[in-house]
């Protein structure tokens, strides 16, 4: 049995796998709607989520499957002091798979210790998205037609950031890829980061505070929200929350073919008027999301794709 938690629970070739079903699935997914009969995936979300929850739960009947769960840790037995790892063992009798969200890095960790099925991290804490690391890494092949030697920029908040830190972790795997780091000093990326994913890959970064003089140089730019759900004083959040957006007038400071990622949701940001601009990806990503949480529930069920007739994981 196999789980996804962090990106690197998935070798180079198991998510190239991954990403050429999903594309699979974009072309016809209607072949893909009976592949799950007879699944259940729980949507264990103890923190607030649209696209995450509402895609795994749609991939999940899209795949003739059926979903159980909660949005909310006051909806569930957390309120009344059951563990972790209770619920993972509950849960374990009713579903074939779980999709668990925590405000706590390391929850999802946890419950698949104890979980007698799939567990798939849809985010904990500040930690890791890596559902969401795939989508990204689908988009930026689909935009740019490669994962290698590009110049992916970060900017916004890169501290609490757990998608910065997963699309990171993923991409440093690939050669000849750089990394601009965009941010106030108050949100920097963290140093577990550098330390354990940057440096041990030798990969070349650079961390600068200045958005539009970078601008040009960027293959992939990727937006990010100041997430006040992780700040303890809003003071310092309404004084950073502003600090960077993304305009018309900057877009023209980016190449042509230089696409802009954003895991959503957006606050101010990313100005509404890019909506139109071609090189705004952030709804092509949710549209991913669904063909990337099909294509990972399918592999950890172990279910064959009915177009190839093959299973991602072999063992």
């Amino acid at each position: 049995m196999r789980h996804l938690i962090e990106p690197a629970d998935f070798s180079d070739a198991e998510t190239l796998a991954v990403l050429n079903l999903a594309d699979r699935i974009s072309v016809n997914p209607s072949a893909y709607a009976h592949v799950a009969d007879g699944k259940v995936l729980a949507t264990l979300f103890y923190e607030p989520s649209t696209r995450t929850r509402l895609s795994f739960e749609s991939a999940t009947l899209h795949l003739g499957g059926r979903t159980l769960g909660f949005s909310g840790a006051e909806q569930s037995s957390a309120t009344k002091g059951e563990t972790v790892a209770d619920t993972a063992r509950v849960v374990s009798c009713y579903a074939d798979i779980i999709a668990m969200r925590h405000p706590k890095e390391g929850a999802p960790l946890l419950a698949s210790r104890y979980a007698a099925i799939p567990v798939i991290n849809a985010g904990d804490g500040g930690h890791n998205h890596p559902s969401q690391t795939l989508i990204d890494l689908m988009t930026i092949r689909q935009r740019k037609g490669r994962l290698d030697h590009l110049t992916v920029g970060f900017c916004g908040d890169l501290k609490f950031g757990r998608t910065v830190h997963s699309l990171v972790n993923r991409l440093v795997r690939y050669p000849g890829n750089h990394f601009c780091f965009i941010s106030p000093e108050e949100l920097r990326v963290p140093g577990y980061v550098i330390e354990d994913t940057l440096v041990p890959s030798s990969a070349t970064f650079e961390e600068v505070t200045n958005l539009e003089e970078n601008l040009p140089k960027l293959d992939v730019l990727y937006m990010t929200r100041v997430q006040k759900e992780r700040f303890f004083n809003e003071e310092d959040y309404l004084r950073l929350k502003g600090i960077y957006t993304l305009d018309a007038e900057k877009m023209k400071l980016l190449q042509p073919d230089t696409p802009v990622l954003h895991p959503l949701p957006r606050v101010d940001e990313i100005a509404m008027e890019i909506d139109q601009d071609p090189r705004a990806a952030y709804f092509t990503q949710v549209q991913n999301g669904l063909y990337i949480r099909m294509a990972l529930i399918m592999t950890l069920l172990g279910l064959a794709d009915p177009v190839t007739g093959e299973k991602v994981l072999t063992c």
